[in-house]
């Protein structure tokens, strides 16, 4: 086994064995009882997309673990809002507002998320319009948030193509958030900055560069990207080696990130260079990472290796939505 080979190998144990991944990669047995209620709303997406007369309207709730809110309350506020607004520009939209749901045991142990839902709700100038805040008889806080959006043109799940190229888009100016795995990229950012590229999402999609994407979440990009492999029914050949990541940033721990700014998008060839350089302008990474291909599986290569990895093999009987 050469030394491609190897890096290979090994990073397809560690992803294998990881929690997060595992919980994306069987996420839709966990929405499956929803898809009964959905009516003629597609399950699966970042957003559920209601027709609203010449667009969509986008609609989408977090949930933050709670073991997140006890240890960081006021970047867990901060997330609650940032997750949700991400979630509309994967979509191609831009977020009108957010409501949030907030129970604590004290009107002391909000204060902090509180700061942090107002320093998001600035930052990206999406109001907290109201939701259900309650100081109950709890242990511990809960946090949840919901946002509406509106699209012109959707990016969806569902329309990953073969021949699509397949484009990693992350914005690389930022740091570790303590040793959890998420990469901070907001929070320093100056707020004209964070709005304006997250604009770059819906004009791809109005342009008519790309109709399909999805926000990199909890379980990183391979957990994403097999969402949306599994939404478009297609598969993909990924090219571990070409991931733009921060300088001497682990390859595993990158991997599994869950960056402020990151995005899965699958485009035509005949657009990828168009979508390249409309993020390479603002200073954002994106690169081509690998192709769609219409056999269902998800090759990785490194270098010279190339292996199948375990989409359906990786098993997870308590995986949750995030």
């Amino acid at each position: 086994m050469n030394s491609d080979e190897a890096t290979l190998a090994g990073l397809i144990a560690f992803l294998s064995a990881s929690a997060a991944v595992r919980e994306k990669l069987h996420i839709e047995t966990v929405y499956e009882p929803a898809r009964n209620l959905a009516g003629e709303t597609r399950i699966g997406d970042d957003c559920a997309a209601i027709p609203d007369g010449d667009g969509w309207l986008l609609f989408a709730a977090e949930g933050i673990l709670p073991a997140f809110v006890a240890d960081d309350p006021w970047f867990a506020g901060y997330s609650a809002v940032m997750v949700n607004v991400s979630d509309v520009a994967a979509m191609g939209g831009r977020p009108l507002a957010v409501a949030d749901v907030l129970w604590t045991p004290s009107p002391d142990q909000s204060e902090a998320i509180w700061d942090g839902m107002s320093a998001a709700s600035r930052a990206y100038g999406v109001p907290i319009v109201g939701g259900h805040t309650t100081v109950t008889d709890m242990r511990s806080p809960f946090l949840a948030a919901a946002v509406v959006g509106k699209a012109r043109q959707l990016l969806t799940s569902f329309d990953a193509k073969p021949g699509d190229a397949l484009l990693s888009v992350v914005d690389l100016r930022g740091e570790w958030r303590s040793e959890k795995p998420f990469w901070n990229a907001s929070v320093s950012a100056p707020p004209d900055r964070l709005r304006a590229d997250l604009e770059l999402l819906p004009q791809i999609a109005e342009r008519g560069w790309c109709q399909a994407a999805k926000d990199i979440s909890n379980g990183g990009i391979i957990g994403t990207l097999g969402m949306l492999l599994n939404c478009s029914a297609v598969g993909a050949e990924l090219f571990a080696h070409r991931l733009p990541r921060p300088r001497e940033v682990d390859l595993k721990r990158w991997f599994i990130s869950f960056p402020s700014f990151g995005y899965l998008l699958s485009v035509s060839p005949e657009y990828s260079a168009r979508v390249v350089s409309q993020f390479s302008q603002r200073d954002i990474a994106c690169e081509t990472v690998g192709r769609i291909t219409a056999e269902r599986s998800l090759f990785l290569t490194y270098g010279g290796a190339r292996a199948l990895f375990p989409l359906s093999g990786v098993s997870d009987p308590h995986a949750k939505c995030r």
